[in-house]
């Protein structure tokens, strides 16, 4: 399984990765310290966020690969993603979209950084 991100989302999340960080790919279904709760959602819903490096992340026990280094998730969400996927930034509307072999998965991926103050609010999918 693999992600590839484009260059705007590359340029978008670029800026908040460093060594002391690591990302995460969290399906909202309300399991664990990152994710909304699930009866919110009326779709299939991803958020990618950026914790601490020393963050507690239990619930996330699978590894991808990606262009912008190793990615975490909930193993069981494997279900609803694709072997190849891609994160593309809509400029227009300042969104990620994360789609696969199969079509698109969310059009309206959220994008969180957990490290800033106001990282929740500041997320324009929510």
């Amino acid at each position: 399984m693999q992600i590839h991100f484009d260059e705007g989302a590359v340029d978008k999340i670029k800026p908040h990765l460093d060594p002391d960080k690591k990302l995460l790919l969290t399906f909202e279904d309300g399991v664990g310290p990152y994710s909304q709760h699930a009866m919110i959602h009326m779709q299939v819903q991803f958020s990618l966020n950026v914790v601490k490096a020393s963050d507690p992340a239990t619930d996330y026990d699978t590894k991808i690969d990606s262009n912008l280094g190793p990615i975490l998730i909930k193993g069981y969400s494997q279900e609803d993603l694709n072997a190849n996927m891609n994160v593309h930034f809509n400029k227009t509307l300042n969104t990620l979209i994360l789609s696969g072999d199969g079509g698109d998965i969310d059009t309206n991926m959220g994008f969180i950084d957990f490290t800033e103050a106001n990282g929740v609010r500041n997320n324009p999918a929510r």
